[in-house]
């Protein structure tokens, strides 16, 4: 037969389906605020307004996947608090300064070619000019957000495929990670090719907290907090410029020192021969 029904259907083709159906909704979700307020002006208030824009760009994507998927690839997300702490500064501190390094070869590659990277930094996204308003709200504010995409992202996104014998790799790493860094566009439309320097943060960030989940079972309480902390630093700078700069920088500094003494601690004493 060309149909089959879907009790023929192997429960893990099933299951698979769903996850896709869940992640196509959100994506679909958060893309909305983009275009549907364009296309469609009577729901500009809906988006306009805090409360139920967070609503449909992050509430009917928990929805889904609570229905779809279930709150099995949540498991685990406040086990190894201790360890998670480690990891997640570990990644968080190494990954973000190769994020600074690629920003300046970005940023030499773009002059080199005639471009103006200084000029379009000084833009501001929509987030941001809506943050100038109350800076405050938005630095305490963040850390709602960092849970809410935390638990979307690496808690249901990625954490699906922690269930594979193989927790999915570095493949599912890098695969979710490109789907976070991909559902941020708005970067482009506000700084044009310079974007691509935030494209490649938030693809490390992600890739940064995707592996603490990976090697702490599911912990998500660490990288929630982590993302919240980036997310406040940015606002932070926009009531002290310095101290907001000087806080992220010092957050990615521990975590690079932390990576430093396990990768050390990694190699044991050196092999000193005996005469």
């Amino acid at each position: 037969m060309i149909w089959r029904s879907l009790a023929d259907v192997p429960t893990d083709v099933v299951t698979h389906r769903r996850y896709v159906a869940a992640v196509a909704i959100t994506v679909l979700a958060i893309a909305s605020q983009y275009f549907l307020p364009q296309v469609f002006p009577a729901l500009d208030p809906l988006y306009n307004s805090l409360l139920t824009g967070v609503l449909i760009v992050y509430g009917i994507p928990i929805l889904a996947f609570l229905l779809l998927v279930g709150a099995g690839p949540l498991q685990g997300w406040k086990d190894q608090m201790l360890e998670a702490g480690i990891q997640g500064l570990r990644w968080y501190g190494v990954l973000s300064l190769l994020a600074i390094f690629l920003a300046v070869l970005v940023v030499i590659v773009l002059t080199a070619i005639g471009e103006n990277p200084a000029s379009a930094l000084q833009r501001e996204t929509p987030v941001i000019k809506a943050a100038v308003m109350d800076p405050w709200f938005w630095v305490a504010f963040s850390f709602v957000i960092g849970a809410v995409e935390e638990t979307i992202f690496r808690g249901w996104i990625y954490g699906y495929w922690r269930s594979h014998p193989d927790g999915g790799g570095w493949t599912a790493v890098l695969g979710t990670s490109l789907l976070f860094a991909g559902v941020h566009a708005y970067y482009a439309t506000t700084y044009g090719p310079i974007a691509i320097i935030a494209f490649l943060e938030l693809f490390l960030i992600g890739a940064a907290f995707a592996q603490t989940v990976r090697m702490t079972g599911g912990n998500l309480v660490i990288v929630a907090l982590l993302h919240g902390a980036n997310d406040a630093t940015a606002f932070y700078t926009l009531i002290n410029p310095t101290g907001g700069t000087g806080l992220h920088l010092a957050i990615i500094l521990v975590g690079a020192l932390i990576a430093l003494i396990l990768y050390l601690r990694a190699q044991g004493p050196p092999h000193v021969p005996f005469a």
